[in-house]
């Protein structure tokens, strides 16, 4: 039996002007992405499509939240393994394609660099990417490919 979980957020739009959607420059695209116990989140549309740039975006939350998901499946199944991992960035980038009926991501590419505490961990370090992939939550949600680059270093 499977359990089920839940997570709900609330999406407050704050762009409205004085005029609300009464013409497509005529508001702004701001809201706030809130859920009980976190901050808030700034957010709007990416600024290509007339949003905010000192806010997130939704396409940059998602490629967030894929790197996220990664890192702390990854971390587990090293944790399980006994590879010591001192450090860890992830460079992750999100390639979207935008048509004619909207748009859609043709892939996530995820580059974190890893520092292990051990050159003998190294390869452990490396192959335990696979095994992160799998259990990622998030990456086996999504209909794209979810590639990884990763680098392994020792302290």
């Amino acid at each position: 039996m499977s359990r089920l979980h839940s997570y709900p957020i609330v999406v407050t739009w704050t762009g409205n002007d004085g005029t609300g959607t009464s013409g497509y420059r005529d508001y702004r695209r701001d809201h706030e992405l809130t859920a009980d116990g976190p901050a808030a989140i700034a957010s709007s549309s990416d600024p290509a499509f007339r949003g905010d740039p000192s806010r997130w975006n939704p396409e940059q939350l998602l490629v967030g939240s894929l790197s996220q998901c990664h890192m702390l499946s990854y971390l587990h199944k090293c944790a399980v393994a006994g590879v010591v991992v001192t450090h860890y960035v992830d460079n992750a980038v999100g390639t979207m394609a935008e048509t004619p009926a909207g748009g859609h991501f043709t892939e996530v590419v995820l580059r974190p660099v890893v520092t292990v505490a051990s050159p003998e961990m190294a390869e452990a370090a490396a192959k335990l990417h696979t095994e992160a992939h799998a259990a990622c939550f998030i990456a086996s949600s999504v209909n794209f490919p979810v590639r990884h680059e990763p680098t392994i270093q020792t302290a």
